[in-house]
């Protein structure tokens, strides 16, 4: 039976923890997977480490960062500490609920080796949406995705992603940015490589509390895309 990694980045989630691993235990026990929880400490202020501490003898590892290093960073270290054949990761607020793990699971078997959760296509469901205001930024930040890197990717942020070890191998130690612009450049990595990659419809609900700055995030964020391509040019990736 193959070993699946779940990682979960965590800055500040104090409060939101307890009840994500509480629903990614029930998950594993009822599917009678073989499976290992990371949690890293992204420098939290506030008693992440210790909720995530407290749980280790029920398959949960602890990762700390030596101080608030960013999303993309987290992710990375979790990975980099993964033992498991696929390597999943998700948010510390389980908007992308843990049963679409199910999926993903099956599509590796079928030979993909990176899927990622999308709220944009078809059969998506965006059962509690986000503000007008974002949807409209997170849309135009697609467009730009596309056109800058040629991803040909309809939701590239859902922070819900697995990998074949294999897979991560390859990509994780190639990365570069260390904040939320991240899942672009890991999967344009991957795209460069011309690994198999499936665009997974899912249930979404939006959770309040996102440690994403509109503003501040999204203008780095948009930058990056452009270092992303440059890299891409100079053969950086491969």
């Amino acid at each position: 039976m193959a070993l699946i990694s779940i990682v979960i980045p965590a800055y500040n989630e104090e409060k939101r923890l307890p009840d994500t691993l509480r629903k990614i235990h029930k998950f594993i026990s009822s599917k009678k997977l073989k499976a290992e929880i990371i949690v890293v400490d992204d420098g939290s202020s506030d008693n992440t480490a210790a909720v995530a501490s407290s749980l280790k003898n029920s398959k949960v590892r602890l990762v700390k960062n030596p101080k608030n290093m960013g999303k993309g960073f987290s992710v990375k270290n979790g990975v980099n500490s993964a033992k498991g054949d696929i390597i999943l990761f998700t948010d510390a607020d389980l908007s992308t609920p843990i049963k679409h793990l199910a999926e993903f699971i099956q599509y590796h078997k079928e030979g993909y080796e990176v899927v990622l959760a999308s709220r944009d296509l078809v059969e998506s469901r965006v059962m509690v949406p986000q503000s007008q205001f974002r949807e409209f930024g997170g849309k135009i930040f697609n467009l730009m995705v596309r056109i800058v890197t040629g991803l040909p990717i309809h939701d590239t942020q859902c922070g819900f992603k697995s990998f074949t070890k294999k897979a991560a191998n390859l990509i994780f130690p190639r990365q570069t940015i260390p904040r939320f612009g991240f899942d672009v450049e890991i999967l344009f990595i991957a795209y460069c490589n011309k690994l198999a990659i499936k665009e997974s419809a899912v249930d979404w609900y939006n959770a309040p509390g996102t440690k994403v700055s509109f503003f501040k995030d999204s203008i780095r964020m948009f930058m990056e895309l452009f270092k992303i391509r440059m890299n891409g040019i100079k053969g950086k990736y491969k």
